[in-house]
C-alpha cells in the first residue's frame, strides 16, 4: 500500500510539471523511481520514458485543442532528434549505473538553476502567429536535445521550452504545447532503442504512477492558467535542486 501511495503521489507531481511547464517531469520521475520506489537507474530511465510519453501525449492533445502547438516548428525540432535519441539510448544501457546517476544529477542541477532563474521571454519574431522558423536552426537544436533524451532517459522539456523561446522565437504560450510534441517524439525514439535490451520493469508501480501523472497533467494545465509560469518554475526548480544534490552526493560517496 505504501508503494502505491508513493507511486500515485510522485506521478501527480510529474504530471503537474509536464502539464504546467511543458517539461521537468522526467527529471523528477527518474529520481522518484530510484529512491522512492526501488528501481535501478537503468530501469528508472526506461520507465521514466514510458511515463513521460503517455503523459506528454495527453497534455499535447489538450494544448492542441487550444491552438497552442506550432506543428511545423515542433516537427522539425523533433525529427532532428530521432536518430541522436536512438543512438544515445543504445549507448546508455552500457554505461555503469553510478556514472549514469551522476550524469543525470548534473543535468538535473542545470535544469533546476534554469527553473530558479527563468529568463524573460524575448519578443517573438513570428508574432503574427505564423509557424515559420529556419529549418537548420531547428534541426541543430533538436539534434542536441535528442541526444540528451536518449542518453539520460529524460523527455527534455526543461531544455526544449527555453530553446523554442530563445533560439526559435516561439512565444511562451505556444512553447509549452510545442515542447510536448518534441518530448513525445524524442522519448519514443529513445524508448524503442532501450526496449531492444531486456530490462525488468515493475508494471504494478508504473501503471498507477502513469495514471496519476496523466491526471496531474490536466491539473497542471489549469494551474498554469492561474499561476505565473515563473512562479511555477521556481517551485519545481527548488524541489529539483534538492533532489539533484542528493543524487549527486549519493553517486559520488
Amino acid at each position: 500500500m505504501t508503494t502505491l501511495i508513493l507511486a500515485l503521489a510522485a506521478g501527480a507531481v510529474v504530471g503537474l510539471a509536464l502539464g504546467g511547464l511543458g517539461g521537468g517531469g522526467s527529471v523528477l520521475a527518474v529520481p522518484a523511481l530510484i529512491y522512492l520506489l526501488g528501481f535501478t537507474p537503468a530501469a528508472a530511465t526506461t520507465a521514466g520514458l514510458l511515463i513521460v510519453i503517455i503523459t506528454s501525449l495527453t497534455g499535447l492533445v489538450a494544448h492542441a485543442r487550444e491552438g497552442r502547438v506550432r506543428w511545423r516548428t515542433g516537427g522539425l525540432f523533433a525529427a532532428a532528434g530521432i536518430v541522436p535519441a536512438a543512438v544515445a539510448g543504445a549507448l546508455s544501457v552500457r554505461i555503469p549505473s553510478g556514472v549514469l546517476t551522476a550524469a543525470f544529477a548534473v543535468l538535473a542541477v542545470v535544469a533546476a538553476v534554469r527553473m530558479l532563474r527563468p529568463r524573460p521571454e524575448p519578443a517573438a519574431q513570428d508574432g503574427d502567429g505564423t509557424d515559420s522558423v529556419p529549418a537548420g536552426r531547428a534541426a541543430r537544436a533538436g539534434a542536441g536535445l535528442g541526444a540528451v533524451t536518449g542518453f539520460l532517459g529524460v523527455g527534455g522539456g526543461f531544455l526544449a521550452v527555453p530553446a523554442l523561446v530563445t533560439v526559435l522565437a516561439v512565444p511562451m504560450t505556444a512553447a509549452v504545447g510545442t515542447s510536448l510534441l518534441v518530448i513525445t517524439v524524442n522519448s519514443t525514439a529513445a524508448l524503442v532503442t532501450r526496449l531492444a535490451t531486456p530490462t525488468a520493469l515493475d508494471w504494478a508501480v508504473i501503471a498507477p504512477f502513469t495514471a496519476a501523472a496523466v491526471l496531474g497533467a490536466w491539473d497542471g494545465r489549469r494551474l498554469a492558467a492561474k499561476v505565473s509560469t515563473a512562479g511555477l518554475q521556481r517551485i519545481f526548480g527548488a524541489v529539483l535542486l534538492a533532489v539533484a544534490v542528493f543524487m549527486l552526493v549519493d553517486a559520488v560517496v
